[in-house]
């Protein structure tokens, strides 16, 4: 005994083993022990380190099918300690009708927690759920603002609602662009504090290219991009309340799904991902410049899967953040690849006759981990033991 207390003094021995708990779920667990295994788990060095080693998990991934509920398609195989986490985003499917038959659209996923969209006959929903912990309930989101003004055409040029994260918290904004009677275009971005849209900036934006309302913006590192025109990217700066626009690496241009931008968190700026034919090129704009980081051949991957249909095309569905995966469409098919292990495989097939495009939105485990305060908080320590239970399943 005497041995075994010793082991578990020594600081470094210590976050060896912490370091090994792979999972979230299981480092949370292990830093209820005491608070001085709570010190070393929830310390910012050690979480990076962790991050850098067991980077979070692609659990699966829900898919909007016109308009029917959606799915959640779990990547598999998985451990068994991700089985409880996997079981209860599946069941919390159900949650989301609110009223049977009512249309149900999955708008984004962040830190298990799903934005979705219901319309029925009275109007349009917007709401919130944590698909690890559905018992929460549902967020309903409050109507988005319209601003009034006389020099504002009617119509909305460009609409997008976007979660950033702030700390373990996730916030949304609203971002709304129109145009004005001079040709010009004012953005007006709105933050959601205590279920009230607050404008957090207004700016006008000199003629700008046309924003593509079917292509992904990204909100990465405090700046909304907002892919536009043929060629080129709008940057609405957040921190500085202005704009620029950068163009996309030389001879590219906007094509059917063919490019996606992926949030960048591990360096600053934004990735880029384009695919043409059997050739998928990763790009990282880093504020001043355009940097090739990484190209596939994905011709072999394509044979060794058997792909009969070689008339069509590949299409990108959906990208991981920091560019780490990319769902592919071709034909009635769906495939993940995994852009650091070289590795491609099919996660998805198209029902016969269904002819709506299926729109992804990954499942991630939840990073970072939210820990109890170091203080003697017992209503805390015990709200973080059965939000543990909750999501281990025990």
């Amino acid at each position: 005994m005497a041995a075994i207390s010793k082991v578990l003094e020594d600081d470094d021995l210590l976050s060896e083993i912490l370091i090994r708990t792979i999972f979230t779920t299981t480092l949370l667990n292990s830093a209820l022990v005491c608070t001085r295994w709570l010190a070393h788990a929830s310390n910012r060095a050690f979480l990076h380190r962790f991050r850098e080693i067991h980077p979070p998990r692609l659990l699966g991934f829900y898919i909007n099918k016109g308009q029917n509920t959606p799915h959640f398609i779990p990547i598999l195989p998985q451990p068994r300690e991700l089985t409880a986490v996997i079981r209860r985003s599946t069941s919390s499917l159900g949650s989301y009708q609110r009223v049977p038959s009512v249309p149900t659209y999955i708008l984004g996923c962040r830190n298990s927690n799903v934005l979705i969209r219901q319309h029925d006959k009275i109007g349009t929903t917007f709401a919130v759920q944590n698909v690890v912990c559905p018992e929460r309930g549902m967020d309903i989101l409050p109507p988005f603002p319209r601003p009034q003004s006389p020099y504002l055409f009617d119509g909305t040029a460009y609409s997008r609602i976007m979660s950033k994260e702030e700390g373990n918290a996730l916030s949304y904004l609203y971002v709304l662009m129109h145009q004005t009677t001079d040709g010009k275009h004012r953005v007006y971005i709105y933050i959601l504090k205590h279920g009230i849209w607050r404008m957090n900036h207004s700016l006008i934006i000199q003629q700008p290219p046309r924003p593509w309302s079917v292509l992904k913006s990204v909100l990465s590192n405090n700046k909304i991009y907002v892919p536009a025109g043929w060629s080129n990217i709008i940057v609405l700066d957040l921190a500085a309340s202005s704009f620029s626009i950068i163009e996309l690496p030389e001879g590219m241009e906007y094509g059917e799904r063919n490019t996606i931008l992926s949030q960048a968190d591990d360096v600053a700026g934004v990735y880029l991902i384009h695919v043409k034919k059997f050739q998928l090129r990763i790009w990282l704009h880093n504020g001043y410049t355009w940097l090739l980081m990484d190209t596939i051949y994905l011709r072999e991957m394509c044979a060794d899967l058997s792909m009969a249909d070689d008339n069509a095309s590949l299409l990108i569905n959906q990208a991981g953040d920091n560019a780490e995966f990319v769902f592919l469409d071709r034909g009635q098919c769906t495939f993940l690849l995994d852009i650091k292990r070289r590795t491609m495989h099919k996660v998805y097939e198209k029902e016969d006759g269904d002819k709506f495009f299926c729109e992804i939105h990954p499942l991630m485990m939840i990073w970072p981990p939210v820990f109890p305060a170091l203080k003697d908080d017992p209503t805390r320590n015990a709200m973080l033991r059965l939000k543990i239970k909750d999501i281990d399943g025990h």
